[in-house]
């Protein structure tokens, strides 16, 4: 029979709704930038679709906050709550800042490796969302977790090979500034899946 607790954790599942709001939302903005980068400037348009699913993320995390609130019993613990909550809302405030700066610093052609590490983002974020309906249900997402742990391997390499590449004699200083800038806030993007797929991981080991 089940604990009243455990009855009371099932009644507010809206938390779960949010999270899978917030899954698809990290896949959209990953998506825009991928395909930003692959035909930038002339899609240099889309940055301003990437700062709405900013804004979206904003909301959700706002969302998130209010039904804490005013919620006496959660599913899953208050701290995995806000923690996902955040490590989400980093993922796409990251991508909107690669997107924003690609203009901010008249970037006229992308390079080749950006354009690698925004597909790795892009995976990693596929891979996230695809986990949030196992969470609603407690299952483990571990193939999933696993991907993105592999997916952040690989990125973290991409961009010490392309800070890398900056170096090389000849390239103007000011080049080198804007795009370490870039690459490192590509791989805080990416860096941010993992930092989410820890949490989900921990959420399904305390409640197995």
């Amino acid at each position: 029979m089940a604990s009243i607790a455990n009855l009371l954790r099932g009644r507010d599942r809206e938390f779960f709704d949010l999270f899978e709001r917030a899954g698809a939302n990290i896949v959209r903005a990953a998506e825009l930038l991928d395909e930003m980068l692959a035909r930038y400037p002339e899609t240099a348009d889309l940055a301003d679709d990437i700062r709405a699913c900013e804004h979206d993320g904003d909301r959700i995390t706002h969302e998130v906050i209010q039904r804490l609130n005013h919620t006496f019993v959660t599913p899953i613990d208050r701290e995995d709550i806000l923690q996902l909550s955040s490590a989400l809302d980093d993922i796409v405030d990251y991508t909107e800042e690669v997107a924003d700066y690609l203009g901010l610093y008249r970037i006229e052609a992308p390079m080749a490796q950006a354009q690698r590490l925004a597909g790795v983002l892009r995976l990693a974020t596929h891979q996230i969302a695809a986990a949030m309906p196992l969470i609603r249900e407690l299952k483990d997402p571990g193939d999933h977790m696993v991907e993105v742990h592999r997916l952040e391997n690989e990125g973290d390499r991409m961009v010490r090979d392309a800070i890398a590449s900056l170096f090389e004699t000849g390239i103007d200083p000011m080049v080198v500034i804007r795009w370490k800038d870039i690459f490192e806030r590509l791989e805080n993007a990416i860096d941010s899946t993992k930092r989410a797929a820890f949490i989900l991981e921990g959420i399904v080991i305390k409640h197995a």
